[in-house]
């Protein structure tokens, strides 16, 4: 996967992060919000935070490689 793959996929997440946090954010100002709804999405969030780091550290390694 060349870096540019890979930053495109992690701009990609962040909108998925983005959306997650929306979520989140609207569930925390709601009356009788979910708890065990909040922990999924943070679950999620963590998920797709690391994946981010994963995208970012494989386009370090392509741009580093010449990819």
């Amino acid at each position: 996967m060349s870096s540019d793959e890979s930053l495109t996929r992690a701009e990609e997440l962040l909108a998925r992060v983005e959306a997650v946090r929306a979520e989140l954010e609207q569930l925390s100002e709601g009356e009788g919000g979910s708890p065990e709804r909040a922990i999924e999405l943070l679950g999620e969030l963590s998920a797709l935070a690391k994946a981010v780091e994963e995208e970012l550290t494989r386009a370090q390694r392509a741009a580093e490689a010449g990819g």
